[in-house]
């Protein structure tokens, strides 16, 4: 038979090829892969945190170590002017500390030493216009009351009367309404007396602002005001007060040429 002994024919055309072996990963990948991406346990992450902090205590002994290394090494002059600095520095630290306390504390009663100084000015100006006869003053004193029907009171009388006064230590002084300061003039006589150009009229009366137990003594003294107005046939009685209002004012006047010598 022909054709016989041969193998039969495929019918679906030639036989596919089996498919090639993959390789084998190498050495390098295999470590490659086992690297990356990392994978760390918490066990691994908490002893890498205490092998960080262990080399950060180590930096640092080493350093200060190095840094007492150089103290020991230093000469003698050395240590000692390093210790001066050091001892100027903690004396100028404390200046300055002292400094800001005192600066602190002024700041804290500024508003007080303001009000105190604002109060001592108005005290200041108060005594000096009773003293220039600028303000009323009240306070304990006398009346001087001079009757002189016979018109014989001169006015060098009433003068010696004023001088008296202050040397007994009177503060505010006046006369019918006439205020009497420390430049005050007397003028006339007759019963026609003036006192700073301005006429006052007996009875004389003296409102007298001082120590009663002063003021009165010192009118009364043998051979005083009193005994020489009584032999001027005029009549001379004292009282003591315990509150005497001396009430007439003079006006402030500017001085012509006189200036504050204070800066």
């Amino acid at each position: 038979m022909k054709g016989e002994g041969q193998p039969p024919k495929d019918p679906g055309g030639p036989a596919a090829e089996p498919p090639a072996p993959t390789p084998e990963p190498t050495g390098r990948q295999r470590l490659i892969e086992g690297l990356w991406p990392p994978r760390v346990s918490r066990a691994q992450l908490i002893v890498a945190l205490l092998l960080f902090v262990l080399g950060l205590g180590l930096a640092i002994q080493v350093r200060s170590t190095s840094d007492n290394s150089a103290l020991r090494g230093a000469r003698q002059e050395d240590l000692v002017r390093i210790l001066d600095e050091l001892d100027d520095r903690t004396t100028r630290l404390e200046d300055e500390k002292q400094r800001l306390e005192d600066q602190r504390t002024e700041l804290e009663t500024s508003s007080d030493q303001a009000e105190e100084a604002r109060r001592q000015t108005q005290e200041k100006e108060r005594q000096l216009g009773i003293l220039a006869g600028t303000v009323a003053a009240q306070g304990p004193g006398i009346t001087l009351t001079i009757d002189d029907g016979s018109g014989a009171v001169e006015a060098d009388m009433l003068l010696d009367a004023i001088q008296e006064l202050r040397a007994a230590g009177a503060e505010a002084i006046q006369i019918n309404d006439v205020r009497v300061v420390a430049n005050s003039y007397f003028s006339g006589g007759d019963g026609d007396i003036e006192v700073d150009g301005k006429k006052v009229d007996a009875p004389y009366r003296f409102k007298v602002i001082g120590k009663p137990q002063d003021l009165e003594p010192a009118l009364n003294i043998p051979g005083g005001v009193v005994q020489t107005l009584e032999k001027e046939q005029a009549t001379a009685t004292v009282a003591r007060s315990e509150k005497i209002v001396v009430d007439a004012l003079r006006p402030a006047e500017r001085p012509d040429y006189a200036r504050s010598s204070s800066q």
